[in-house]
């Protein structure tokens, strides 16, 4: 579906990140600390900006509930000792939003059994055991589309792995609008940007850093300490040669490209930015620069997440201010989406 909203829709920025538990440099760096910085950019002055825990997502897959519970909070406890302020970006867990459920049920009845089935995430999870999976698994899509419309996002900051089903979400906005006659979900653009979106693990080059690896080396967690984050980057692996000059020479070197565009990204610079300022160094060289920088950006974010841990009370404050916040925003859509879909309420 090609078509497009014609309304001039209040901009404002959603994404959500599932409380799954383990936060890794590739949260941070692909999703977390982005939304950090458009918080704090001024090109998005004005708008709101609005991050969710996304449990009812965590949910298409068993999870205990204790572990739920303060996987929540940990994620919540990333947010926020990061660097998003709830007084500037509005944060919450999903379940506190009954507008999500509900909307996502209409949009069960506009998306299509087809659409579903061609998510590549579907196919990744379910894979041949696709009669024993979840049909929230099967319907997430569905869910995700009503986190984003909810609150008639029209900016969405994703991962590469996310942009299939943003580009759903613009497919039952379309349909929506084109099945009702209106114009009153907007075509929400997915925001995919920065040095780091894809971070990739410390052991294999190829394979995305994730915190299901068996081996703990593989990633840096947020919750680890300066020594553990040292250990971690001095035994990444790595191959015999110098590093290049240029990101060219880069193309057939997973792990070196891997810890330069770490590299790039905590310390805000460009990749060729980098290789100017450590093209033919070795790795014994380079290592420890990489350590320290990595050190000095994310203790102090592992501290902050620990103090807060050990407040769940001030989280869990936090999160009911941004779930009565958020709801002050989507209510009013929903109950024009039920008027529009002819429900009496």
């Amino acid at each position: 579906m090609t078509d497009a909203s014609q309304t001039a829709f209040q901009p404002r920025v959603f994404s959500g990140i599932q409380p799954s538990g383990g936060l890794t440099l590739g949260n941070y760096l692909g999703a977390i600390r982005r939304f950090v910085d458009m918080q704090n950019d001024a090109q998005y002055d004005g708008i709101e900006k609005i991050y969710c825990m996304v449990d009812q997502h965590a949910i298409t897959v068993w999870q205990d509930p204790a572990t739920l519970t303060r996987n929540t909070r940990e994620l919540a406890a990333g947010y926020i000792a990061a660097g998003l302020d709830p007084t500037k970006s509005i944060l919450f867990n999903q379940s506190q939003v009954a507008e999500h459920a509900q909307l996502a049920w209409i949009f069960n009845c506009v998306a299509r059994m087809g659409w579903m089935q061609r998510m590549t995430q579907w196919k990744d999870k379910a894979g041949k055991n696709q009669q024993n999976a979840s049909l929230g698994l099967f319907a997430y899509p569905s869910l995700m589309a009503a986190d984003i419309l909810i609150y008639h996002a029209t900016h969405v900051p994703v991962g590469e792995d996310q942009k299939q089903h943003v580009e759903l979400t613009r497919d039952i906005a379309i349909k929506f609008n084109h099945d009702f006659g209106v114009d009153f979900f907007p075509v929400t653009e997915p925001v995919i940007e920065g040095a780091a979106t894809r971070v990739m693990s410390l052991r294999d080059g190829s394979k995305k850093m994730s915190k299901s690896d068996p081996s703990d080396a593989s990633r840096i967690n947020m919750t680890d300490d300066a020594d553990a984050i040292s250990q971690k980057i001095r035994k990444a692996r790595t191959d015999p040669d110098a590093l290049p000059s240029e990101a060219d020479g880069l193309a057939e070197r997973p792990e070196a490209r891997n810890l330069v565009n770490i590299y790039a990204a905590l310390s805000d610079q460009s990749v060729d930015q980098v290789l100017a300022d450590v093209g033919g160094k070795q790795f014994s060289e380079f290592k420890p620069m990489l350590s320290d920088l990595a050190v000095a950006k994310l203790a102090p974010i592992s501290a902050e997440m620990a103090r807060l841990m050990e407040a769940p009370d001030e989280i869990d404050a936090i999160l009911r201010d941004g779930a009565n916040r958020a709801r002050a925003i989507a209510a009013p859509i929903l109950q024009k989406t039920y008027d529009i879909v002819g429900m009496i309420r």
